[in-house]
């Protein structure tokens, strides 16, 4: 069982995240699953999220990630799903539509 460390800590972090469409529309196919693939890594990467394994179902996602000490779940979720809906919703019109 590897452990990561940071600056001032070791750690061994893992959490498996699952969410939803709204509605459970199943809009997570062709061009906007691969979207929503790019922007997600983008965000994680940003907070230094690891992405251990993760799959895109057609209406949920599934992660299972690795996250620092100082970063909350929430938080971090908080800001991929928003990140991500926002992005979608005006790179994809026809969505916005139907949310």
């Amino acid at each position: 069982m590897p452990y990561d460390s940071d600056c001032h800590t070791v750690f061994h972090h893992r959490y498996h995240l699952v969410w939803i469409t709204k509605y459970r529309y199943k809009v997570l196919s062709g061009a906007v699953r691969e979207r929503v693939r790019e922007i997600v890594g983008q965000v994680c990467s940003e907070l230094g999220v690891s992405i251990i394994s993760g799959v895109l179902s057609i209406d949920h996602v599934h992660m299972f990630v690795s996250i620092l000490p100082h970063h909350s779940v929430s938080n971090v979720m908080r800001r991929i799903k928003g990140r991500s809906s926002r992005k979608i919703q005006m790179e994809f019109p026809a969505l916005r539509q139907r949310y």
